[in-house]
């Protein structure tokens, strides 16, 4: 038992200090975004139909750090501005499989490679399900914004607070260091706990001698995936931990990919919001095109390259390592506090456009909703 927590904290340090310096710098860039991105220059990029608002709307939501609740009020308020339903399908697919700070982790953690293969098959995907969407609506109707979309189960911090008001700069200083911390503090602390929990119990190489590295370990990795939910930021320790256990990089990235996106709550409010067939759409095309790009990627991992995928460029010094992982503490611990106290309140979520989006048009507030914000336990 000793030597379990002895290696399981070091894993978990170790861990730690490695991504913690690209995820301050990714909250900073994720701020800067979400004063930069205006509600007009989304209107006037997404709306209409066709297959180049498609486009633009995975392009859109590739930087944005939304969770899947989140993204679900702003593909509505899309849809209520003229957006078609398949480039609201589109940035409901990309947006929260990615987002600058979850790029900036897998960077850190499993390599530029792996980073850019991340980014690229989000938009692919999202990219594939809004023209999928797009081609099935034979007479598509414009949105008249009587849909009623359901809170989540699991939704909090700033996917379920009202737009922050104040100076541009200090809307993004809130939104890098209070607003998103809050959001994402206790998936990524759970990450971690996973990542290391993996890592000191399951032998090195264990899943390649178990399994093998054909199809099983994508379908094993899209079986824990696709039900659960774990935000796209915490879900990169637990795939690199996966990787040291000898999962091998496509399997990593169909759980990469399958978790963040699907959850019962984000497939019930897409199947409410944007209807049955086009759930099944947004389902299908997560998964399967998750599988596709899994074996892709085993295709062009084999061997050295395998290695590459997993390591990152360079090393930062160890000192400014830890001294990163001591900040990201500090911004974490209040804001876990923050988030459980108000989810022990019963508060519950409002359907609004979160801080990291563009300013759209807010639904009207959950009753439950206080003055400091709604928490009702999970992104």
């Amino acid at each position: 038992m000793t030597l379990f927590m002895t290696d399981f904290l070091s894993d978990f340090w170790a861990v730690l200090t490695d991504m913690s310096p690209f995820l301050i710098l990714g909250f900073v860039m994720a701020g800067i975004l979400s004063v930069l991105i205006s509600q007009k220059t989304v209107e006037k990029h997404i709306g209409g139909r066709g297959a180049w608002p498609v486009i633009k709307a995975s392009l859109f939501g590739i930087p944005l750090p939304l969770c899947s609740c989140g993204v679900i009020p702003v593909g509505m308020s899309l849809r209520r501005q003229g957006a078609g339903r398949g480039a609201a399908t589109s940035f409901i697919i990309s947006t929260p499989e990615t987002g600058v700070d979850s790029m900036l982790v897998t960077y850190s953690l499993l390599g530029p490679l792996f980073a850019i293969i991340k980014a690229v098959t989000a938009f692919v995907l999202g990219v594939a399900g809004g023209i999928l969407v797009n081609l099935s609506d034979g007479r598509e109707e414009r949105f008249n914004g009587r849909v009623e979309v359901p809170a989540p189960v699991n939704c909090t911090g700033a996917c379920c607070t009202a737009e922050a008001h104040g100076s541009r700069p200090a809307r993004a200083a809130r939104y890098a260091f209070v607003d998103l911390p809050r959001d994402i503090g206790a998936y990524l602390f759970w990450g971690l706990v996973a990542a290391a929990a993996i890592t000191a119990i399951i032998p090195e190489n264990y899943f390649e001698a178990a399994f093998g590295r054909g199809i099983m370990p994508m379908l094993l990795m899209m079986a824990v995936g696709v039900p659960m939910y774990v935000c796209a930021t915490a879900s990169v320790p637990i795939a690199a931990a996966f990787m040291a256990a000898g999962v091998s990089p496509g399997a990593a990235l169909v759980f990469l990919m399958t978790g963040p996106a699907t959850n019962a709550a984000a497939i019930s409010s897409v199947w409410n919001v944007l209807g049955r067939r086009t759930a099944l759409i947004y389902l299908g095309v997560i998964t399967a095109g998750s599988l596709a790009s899994g074996i892709l990627l085993d295709a062009l991992t084999t061997g050295v390259a395998a290695r590459v995928a997993q390591t990152a460029v360079f090393e930062l010094p160890a000192w400014f390592n830890n001294a990163s992982a001591a900040v990201l503490i500090a911004m974490l611990v209040p804001a876990m506090i923050y988030r459980y106290r108000n989810r022990s309140a019963g508060a519950h979520c409002a359907d609004q456009a979160p801080h990291g989006a563009p300013a759209m048009e807010p639904a009207p507030a959950h009753a439950g909703c206080s003055s400091h914000g709604c928490a009702c336990g999970g992104k």
